[in-house]
């Protein structure tokens, strides 16, 4: 895999990878213009987007009846630099009918222990708490 980033003056960058997709970078003011993801952002957004993938795919194959699904990484930091995560929690909120709970928990644990890499990667430098809930549709 490659990726790269093109400066565009001051702290402000495009990153863009061999997908082809390009997205905005940026540091917070007063150094950046805040017109961009932050790099760590984008690490916890990699987690959540990695382990949803997983998940979703999972649960779809399990014929779950999911209507809405969300999954939401909160990642705590070093005070001191280099401001490293320190723990991280994620959250897969999931909507729909009549949701095996087993399905989700398999789902979710199967994304942990043999298909998200980024999940992987990162628990290697950081504890990571799972929790999951389930919403029911009338």
């Amino acid at each position: 895999m490659d990726a790269k980033v093109t400066w565009n003056g001051k702290i402000a960058f495009t990153g863009s990878s061999e997908s082809g997709f390009e997205l905005p970078m940026d540091a917070a003011a007063p150094i950046g213009d805040e017109n961009g993801f932050r790099p760590m952002e984008l690490m916890a957004l990699g987690l959540a987007g990695c382990t949803a993938m997983d998940v979703i795919s999972i649960l779809t194959k399990k014929r779950q009846e999911v209507s809405a699904f969300e999954v939401q990484v909160h990642a705590e930091r070093a005070e001191q630099h280099p401001k490293v995560f320190t723990s991280s929690r994620i959250d897969y909120l999931i909507s729909g009918r009549n949701i095996d709970e087993a399905a989700v928990r398999r789902a979710i644990e199967l994304s942990a222990t043999a298909y998200c890499p980024a999940q992987a990667m990162l628990s290697k430098a950081m504890p990571i708490a799972l929790h999951y809930q389930i919403f029911e549709d009338y």
